[in-house]
């Protein structure tokens, strides 16, 4: 249709290999405009419905299947302009499709694991599993979530080392980023201290940290003191948490440890460290300290 268009602009001035070479660049031309227009689209769309948000969290769910469905629409345009171009360079598609329909069914045998992470991610996306943004674990790996598409998942980890898991490998997440996060801390102390004294510095350290700037923020509730969790070979181990903000629990805990050393000092309590005790042959049991002391006489 085009190609005739053409002929009527110009009936006798240009060849039938000119009109189909023009035919072509302006079919190219035209889903480029249209791509551009249509991402542009999406993307003023995406950022409305981001700036309406009330919650990070729902922001990053909007921002992930905006990334989704631009990448989707620009693999359509892609597709639908080859066919229009080959239908225009007078190559029929018909047989094409039927080839395509045919060695689709072969090849799905054997591409049944690329079917398997397209469905995975649609439902990945669908169920609000993982966003873009997210700390999360899926198949032994673990990092921040860079990027998404339906058939994988980009994560950069701790160390800078990025990953790619496709879809269709993922069977558990283990999402960091989602609604609220606990702090949790395990504190060891001698066996000689006063565990209600312990606990009440404990809650002091946490309050006057709550008090201050970002963590007035980000700590969205009171120390809860778990208790005593068990009994170590030099210490008694009291844990403790704080819930925060989504990926604040590491900076919060980190800090908490940080001030925590400082009150233990100032109130005299002890942070144990192993100790040893060594037997000699014919002597009496003695600690490590004692024997270091003897030899040095």
């Amino acid at each position: 249709m085009l190609d005739q268009s053409l002929a009527a602009l110009f009936p006798d001035g240009l060849g039938k290999e000119w009109i189909s070479a023009l035919s072509t660049l302006l079919v190219v031309v035209g889903a480029v405009i249209l791509r551009k227009v249509m991402l542009r689209v999406l993307g003023g769309f995406f950022g409305t419905l981001v700036r309406r948000s009330d919650s990070a969290e729902q922001q990053r769910r909007i921002e992930t299947l905006g990334r989704v469905a631009r990448h989707t629409l620009s693999l359509v345009i892609v597709v639908v302009t080859i066919l229009i171009v080959l239908n225009t360079l007078g190559i029929s598609i018909a047989p094409i499709l039927g080839a395509a329909g045919v060695a689709g069914v072969a090849i799905g045998f054997g591409a049944q694991s690329l079917v398997k992470d397209f469905f995975s991610g649609v439902f990945l996306l669908l169920e609000n599993q993982i966003r873009v943004g997210d700390v999360v674990e899926v198949a032994g790996k673990s990092g921040v979530v860079e990027g998404m598409t339906l058939r994988r998942i980009q994560l950069r980890s701790v160390d800078g080392a990025v990953h790619y898991v496709s879809n269709g490998l993922i069977t558990t997440v283990t999402n960091f980023s989602t609604e609220f996060a606990y702090a949790v801390v395990d504190i060891g102390v001698a066996y000689k201290e006063d565990i209600d004294q312990v606990f009440e510095v404990m809650r002091l350290t946490a309050s006057e940290m709550k008090s201050v700037e970002p963590f007035s923020i980000t700590v969205i509730g009171d120390l809860e003191i778990l208790g005593v969790d068990h009994w170590a070979e030099s210490a008694v181990m009291i844990r403790c948490r704080m819930k925060t903000q989504p990926l604040q629990q590491w900076a919060t805990r980190r800090e908490f440890l940080k001030r925590l050393k400082r009150a233990f000092d100032e109130a005299g309590i002890s942070i144990p460290f192993p100790h040893r005790t060594l037997v000699q042959d014919g002597g009496a049991p003695r600690t490590a300290a004692n024997s270091s002391a003897t030899q040095a006489d």
